[in-house]
């Protein structure tokens, strides 16, 4: 792995990728990158499009919406605030020292607590049918793009459905204008909870929501003064909201004269973002941040050294947004086709997150979706737990993605993925050897148990023995295949291991022993790699 990632040196180049360098690993590439992965039959099809098509397959707008319409069922009222009755019961329940109504109401909002820390996990099983069966696979990888870009946290917030409105938000915007994102984003009942706008006002602003605006959502440490926040924060005062709704409290708004970023007026929040918007900087920050999220995480940790080709990359497509007014398709199609995309340097340079290592294996291998609460809990174990980013600052992908306790829970739950066997803690250790040992018990005594939902993988040979009959029942022949489908490479030291589950099965490929050879395949350290 470590091998993969120090591939820095790439091409500047943002022109298109000729048609005839457009293959099957191209197409890979793309699908794994701009979605989660997918099978050989759609990365044919992506492949027989040509890079123009394929790309805007991708894109497209009219893609047929995702089926699932169940958001809908969810409860957006169970942290409703009290009614003016109830907060009058409880200002005389004080006066009078009525404890037992005082408790009464406590033990009421307790249970609203609970119901609405159930609704979350209902909502991250929700969030992760939708990440796996999406028809829409950039949208929903967009979307969890601005979930860590916008990152807010509902362990703050405590209320289950501004983060779905939130969520709504980013997705209806994941491939749209960050212009109107972030116009949005200071009207987002979250984000002001969160960072804490909602009690601010003229007599005592709040700068949380102004600092993290312009550090962290659209300029980058370095672009902005301390006046600047200052002054930011008086123009998002009386910004807040009333259970659901966005509010502008007019009353507590400080309408006086503000200098913004070298804008200066009556600016309230609209005029405070689009002094963001006019400055290089912005346009350029979020180019940056789109690179390291589809392109090469670690080959620019700093948006202020925009060195070398990448940086020279970014800056170009800094100014493809500024050219499309912040509009995000023009931008995507122009690195989803360059040359600098598909460069060896960048390809297999990405360590998987949580959700693209488990989303990707579903949508890769066809497995069962198996416990939802089991994968939601093994990816908040492996450091990503969907709708509670650990800060402002969202996930800091890339390596900290990898130490020996999440590396092992990654391992044990794509092995549950492929037989059903729930992953145990990390607590032990799933080295190479180690993990050989089971899967060749395995191999040799029936993989892919779990239960009534048993994982049939003899899809994954149809094509090898269409192209070549009786090669699915070659061991070598198998083990080349999946290494080919899974990793891409079929590194002859990988061939080995794989072929001795099927020894150990007295030489035969059985739906137990492929089971077998695709968990070692899981235990590969590129495995992790996109």
């Amino acid at each position: 792995m470590q091998a993969a990632l120090a591939r820095t040196d790439a091409t500047a180049s943002l022109r298109a990728i000729n048609h005839r360098d457009f293959g099957y690993e191209q197409a890979r590439h793309l699908i794994l990158r701009a979605g989660f992965g997918g099978t050989p039959e759609q990365i044919r099809a992506l492949a027989d499009m040509g890079p123009e098509r394929a790309v805007d397959a991708l894109l497209a707008a009219d893609a047929p919406p995702h089926a699932r319409a169940d958001d809908d069922g969810f409860d957006p009222d169970i942290m409703a605030p009290l009614s003016p009755e109830d907060r009058e019961a409880i200002r005389r329940a004080r006066r009078a020292a009525d404890e037992d109504t005082l408790a009464r109401f406590r033990l009421a909002q307790q249970e609203r607590q609970r119901r609405d820390r159930a609704q979350l996990r209902a909502m991250q099983r929700w969030w992760l049918a939708r990440l796996i069966e999406s028809p829409r696979p950039l949208e929903e990888k967009m979307t969890l793009f601005w979930h860590s870009h916008f990152a807010t946290g509902y362990r703050k917030i405590e209320n289950s459905h501004h983060m779905l409105m939130q969520n709504r938000l980013f997705r209806a915007n994941a491939l749209g204008s960050f212009a109107t994102l972030l116009r949005a984003i200071v009207r987002d009942p979250a984000m002001l909870a969160y960072l804490d706008n909602q009690n601010s006002n003229a007599r005592r602003p709040n700068e949380n929501l102004a600092r993290e605006l312009m550090e962290l959502f659209s300029l980058g440490e370095g672009a902005y003064t301390e006046q600047d926040i200052r002054d930011g924060a008086r123009a998002l005062t009386g910004y807040t909201f009333e259970h659901n709704d966005f509010v502008f409290r007019a009353e507590r708004h400080d309408g006086g004269r503000k200098r913004i970023l070298g804008v200066t007026g009556l600016l309230d929040a609209d005029g405070f973002v689009d002094a963001i918007l006019k400055q290089n900087a912005c346009a350029d920050f979020i180019a940056w941040k789109l690179h390291r999220f589809f392109v090469n995480h670690d080959a620019l940790p700093d948006h202020r050294r925009l060195a070398g080709p990448h940086g020279r990359v970014v800056q170009q497509l800094g100014a493809t947004l500024r050219a499309s007014e912040y509009r995000l398709r023009p931008a995507l199609r122009r690195l989803f086709l360059s040359e600098h995309f598909y460069d060896p340097a960048n390809v297999g340079a990405q360590i998987k997150s949580p959700v693209e290592l488990v989303v990707g294996a579903v949508r890769t291998l066809r497995t069962p979706t198996r416990d939802p609460n089991i994968l939601v809990d093994a990816m908040r174990r492996m450091g990503q737990d969907l709708f509670s980013p650990p800060s402002v600052a969202g996930w800091a992908g890339g390596r900290s993605w990898i130490n020996t306790s999440t590396l092992f829970v990654r391992q044990n739950t794509l092995v549950y993925l492929l037989t059903g066997r729930a992953p145990v803690g990390a607590g032990g250790r799933g080295g190479g050897a180690a993990m050989e040992r089971r899967m060749g018990a395995a191999g040799a005594g029936g993989a892919g148990g779990g239960g009534p939902e048993r994982f049939d993988p003899s899809h994954l040979l149809a094509d090898l023995e269409r192209a070549d009959p009786g090669a699915s029942r070659d061991p070598e022949r198998v083990a080349r295949h999946l290494l080919l489908r899974t990793l891409g490479e079929a590194r002859e030291e990988r061939i080995a291991p794989l072929t001795r589950v099927a020894h150990a099965a007295g030489g035969r490929v059985t739906d137990a022993v492929v089971i077998g050879m695709l968990a070692l395949i899981a235990a590969a350290p590129e495995h992790q790699l996109a």
